[in-house]
C-alpha cells in the first residue's frame, strides 16, 4: 500500500485494489456493498497486511456478511491470491477444494455444504461458527445468531416470513413495533447554541455580562454546546404491480416513520403522491386504508425517475437537503436508466444518506440487472434487502444509525 511500508503489495493503490477485488467478489455472486468496500480500503490502512493471513482475514471480516457467502470467497480469493504465501483456504481442510480452484463465471446457489469430518490441525483456525445449509436459519433449529434481539417475541418466530404471508394482526404487531423502533433517530448539529458546563466554545457575551459583577473580570467563563436536532428523513416507496406482495408492510414502515421521526413520505409509480398527512393518523388501519385510496396509480406502471425529479422540483425537495432518503423499489424502471442516473446524482448530492430497500436482493444469484438499479446503485450509501421482518429489522438499525 502506497506510503504503509507493507510488506505484501507494496505500492498499491487501496482504493483501486478494493474496488478490483470486489468487483470479482460480486462476478462471483457474493454481495459486497459500498460500504463494506469502503471498510476494506480502511482496514488495509489501518493494519496493512504483511502476508497473505492478514489480507485473507482483512478481506473477510469487511466483505462477508452470510456464512452461506464464503465458500465463493475463498473460491475468488485462492484464484487472485494463490501465488502469495502459503495456502490459506480453511475450507480445503474441511471439503478437500481441488487445486485448480477458479473464479465461478455466473452466481452460484449460496449454500456451504456441512462438514463431513473432523477439521485437521494446524493452519488457520476455523474462528467462525458452523457451516449453514441454506441461505437462511430455519426457526426450528434455533435462534439466528445473526438475527437482531430487538423483534418482539410475537414476530420472532415469524422472521423469516414474506410480507405476502402476514395475516392483519401480525401487521399491526409489526407497525407498533416499527413506531418504538423509529423512536431514537439520529440527530444532527444545529447552528443554535445553549449554555453547558461542559461546553466546547466559549460564549463571549454571557461572559463578559457575568464578568460585570465582578469588576470585569471573567472569573466564570460560560461555555456553550450545539442544540442537536433530528436529522430530517425522506422516504420514497414504489408501489407499482412489481411490488404488490410488500406494499402493505412498506405502508406500515412508511407510517412509522411519519408517526416516530416526523418524515416525509412518497409513494410513486406513474406519478408521486405525498402521504404525510395521511399517514400520521392515530389508527394504524384508518391511516393505511386512506393510503390506499389516495394513490389512483397503484399497481400500474413504475417511473422512478420522473417521481424522483418531480420530487426534487417541488417545494418538498428542501426537505432533502441533509436528510436521509430512504427508496424502497425493484428498480424495475419505465424510464430510461440514463434519466434515472442523473436524478439520482441530483438527490445524492442533496441528501446526507441514501438508502434503497430492494425485496429482490435476498434472491439466490441475484444480480443488479435491470437498467434502473443498475443506473441507481452507485448514488445509493447502503442498499439493503426488505423482504421479511427480519431483514426489516436490520433496515431500521442501518436507518436509526447515528
Amino acid at each position: 500500500m502506497t506510503g504503509s511500508g507493507a510488506a505484501l503489495l507494496p505500492g498499491v493503490d487501496r482504493a483501486a485494489f478494493s474496488a478490483a477485488f470486489v468487483s470479482r467478489l460480486r462476478q462471483a455472486g457474493v454481495p459486497v456493498g459500498l460500504t463494506a468496500a469502503e471498510s476494506f480500503a480502511t482496514a488495509l490502512g489501518a493494519c496493512p497486511p504483511c502476508d497473505r493471513t492478514g489480507l485473507y482475514w482483512s478481506a473477510r471480516i469487511t466483505l462477508v456478511r452470510q456464512p452461506s457467502d464464503l465458500e465463493a470467497f475463498d473460491a475468488v480469493f485462492d484464484a487472485l491470491f494463490s501465488g502469495i504465501g502459503p495456502a490459506l483456504d480453511p475450507h480445503a481442510r474441511r471439503r478437500g477444494l481441488s487445486e485448480d480452484a477458479t473464479v465461478p463465471n455466473r452466481p452460484a446457489p449460496r449454500a456451504v455444504s456441512a462438514p463431513e469430518g473432523p477439521e485437521e490441525t494446524g493452519g488457520l483456525p476455523w474462528a467462525t461458527r458452523a457451516a449453514a445449509t441454506g441461505g437462511r436459519c430455519d426457526p426450528e433449529d434455533g435462534d439466528d445468531p445473526t438475527l437482531p434481539d430487538v423483534l418482539p417475541s410475537a414476530l420472532m418466530h415469524r422472521a423469516d416470513a414474506s410480507f405476502s404471508d402476514l395475516d392483519p394482526g401480525e401487521l399491526a404487531v409489526l407497525d407498533d413495533w416499527l413506531c418504538r423502533a423509529m423512536a431514537n433517530w439520529p440527530s444532527r448539529r444545529s447552528r443554535r447554541c445553549r449554555p453547558h458546563p461542559r461546553g466546547t466554545v466559549v460564549a463571549l457575551r454571557p461572559t463578559l455580562a457575568r464578568a460585570r459583577r465582578s469588576g470585569f473580570e471573567p472569573l466564570r467563563l460560560v461555555t456553550v454546546r450545539p442544540v442537536p436536532r433530528r436529522r430530517r428523513v425522506v422516504m420514497l416507496c414504489d408501489v407499482s404491480q412489481s411490488m404488490q406482495p410488500f406494499a402493505a408492510a412498506y405502508l406500515h414502515l412508511l407510517r412509522a416513520a411519519a408517526v416516530a421521526a416526523a418524515a416525509e413520505v412518497f409513494v410513486f409509480a406513474t406519478s408521486l403522491t405525498r402521504l404525510t398527512p395521511v399517514l400520521t393518523r392515530t389508527s394504524a388501519d384508518v391511516a393505511v386504508a386512506k393510503a390506499t385510496e389516495a394513490v389512483d396509480d397503484r399497481f400500474g406502471g413504475t417511473r422512478i425517475a420522473s417521481s424522483i425529479a418531480t420530487l426534487l422540483g417541488s417545494r418538498h425537495g428542501d426537505a432533502l437537503r441533509g436528510a436521509i432518503v430512504v427508496v424502497a423499489s425493484d428498480g424495475w424502471d419505465s424510464d430510461p436508466p440514463a434519466a434515472l442516473g442523473r436524478q439520482m446524482a441530483r438527490l445524492a448530492r442533496r441528501a446526507h444518506r441514501v438508502i434503497w430497500l430492494n425485496p429482490r436482493l435476498a434472491a439466490p444469484g441475484y444480480a443488479p440487472l435491470t437498467g434502473g438499479m443498475g443506473a441507481a446503485l452507485p448514488f445509493c450509501d447502503h442498499v439493503l434487502a426488505a423482504d421479511t421482518i427480519g431483514a426489516m429489522a436490520g433496515v431500521v438499525d442501518v436507518m436509526t444509525r447515528p
